[in-house]
C-alpha cells in the first residue's frame, strides 16, 4: 500500500515543480533577466503550497517504508 502512494505522490510532485513559474533561469546570466519583486497570487500560491505538502508527504512515506 506504501508503495503505491509513494508512487502516486512522486507524480503528483514531480507535477506540481513542472508547473511552477520559473524565475530568471539562465537568462539572467546573459543579461536578459531584470531583478523584480512579484508575490505568489491565485493558482500560483495554491500549486506551491500544494508542492510542499507533497514534498513532506513523500518525505514522510519514504521513512515509514524505511522503518517498515
Amino acid at each position: 500500500m506504501l508503495t503505491y502512494a509513494h508512487i502516486l505522490i512522486s507524480v503528483l510532485l514531480i507535477a506540481g515543480i513542472l508547473l511552477q513559474q520559473r524565475g530568471g533561469g539562465l537568462s539572467s546570466t546573459f543579461g536578459g533577466g531584470m531583478m523584480e519583486y512579484s508575490t505568489k497570487r491565485g493558482a500560483e500560491k495554491g500549486i506551491f503550497y500544494a508542492t510542499i505538502v507533497l514534498a513532506v508527504l513523500f518525505l514522510s512515506i519514504s521513512v515509514a517504508r524505511l522503518l517498515l
